[in-house]
């Protein structure tokens, strides 16, 4: 199990991803916009820069949803490899089992 401040941390980051994905995509567009004058840019630049940092979506963590492990996480499911393999072993997800030969 993580620690539960860490994915605390991590919830609170998707929260003000959330909040200000509006308008990051808004400033992001203004400054990748060549056909717009510089200053103009780099006014929208320096509006993005005074935007949270925990607000850019490259800060949130990919997490498993069962143990908040952070290593090991397949993206389809949210679940890390050790809490798949638990949960498939004791039958909790239907049509996977263990091989063996």
């Amino acid at each position: 199990m993580a620690k539960k401040s860490a994915i605390q941390k991590n919830l609170k980051r998707m929260k003000l991803v959330k909040k200000y994905a509006k308008k990051r995509n808004e400033l992001k567009k203004i400054i990748n916009n060549k056909k717009l004058e510089l200053s103009e840019r780099f006014e929208a630049q320096l509006k993005l820069n005074k935007l949270p940092k925990n607000s850019s979506k490259i800060r949130v963590r990919n997490r498993c949803e069962v143990s908040g492990r952070p290593h090991g996480v397949y993206r389809k499911l949210k679940i890390s490899r050790i809490a798949l393999r638990d949960m498939a072993s004791s039958g909790k997800i239907p049509g996977i089992t263990k091989s063996s030969w």
